[in-house]
């Protein structure tokens, strides 16, 4: 079965990561989302995607940051969990390492890559809802890690 074209997991709901990879500057990585994204194009949000069936949320960040960015990326840490009340996703968020800083983003998935403050990314007028909740627990990872 299906949603929106992705698999439902056995909970009934949809499984989707984003990763929040931190440069020294204290600014986030960010991407907007290409025309050809099928849910909320040219909307800014965390680099991530949808779990495939039966595949290990470590695996599913792994490959969307190698899918969407061409890039590899060092999982720190387990940070978030958030169901969203308005339909059946389930998002895993992860504070994660680039291991590489030499995008080569997909077209149809990335339009834009940008490096955000904590303040820019929570009051851009594109950003998707729910970014704080994990813009919030990206903080308190990083604080708790120094």
């Amino acid at each position: 079965m299906t949603y929106a074209g992705r698999p439902i997991q056995p909970d009934g709901r949809l499984h989707g990561v984003i990763l929040g990879c931190r440069r020294d500057d204290g600014r986030w990585l960010l991407i907007r989302r290409g025309a050809g994204v099928g849910a909320a194009p040219h909307k800014v949000c965390f680099p991530g995607g949808a779990i495939e069936h039966d595949e290990p949320l470590e695996d599913a960040a792994r490959r969307e940051a190698r899918e969407e960015l061409g890039v590899e990326v060092e999982l720190i840490e387990h940070v978030w969990r958030y169901e969203l009340p308005e339909r059946p996703l389930t998002l895993f968020g992860y504070y994660a390492r680039l291991e590489s800083h030499d995008f080569s983003p997909c077209p149809n998935e990335v339009a834009e890559t940008m490096w955000l403050t904590t303040d820019e990314i929570v009051n851009h007028p594109d950003v998707l809802p729910h970014t704080d909740k994990f813009v919030e627990a990206l903080l308190e990872a990083a604080h708790e890690k120094g």
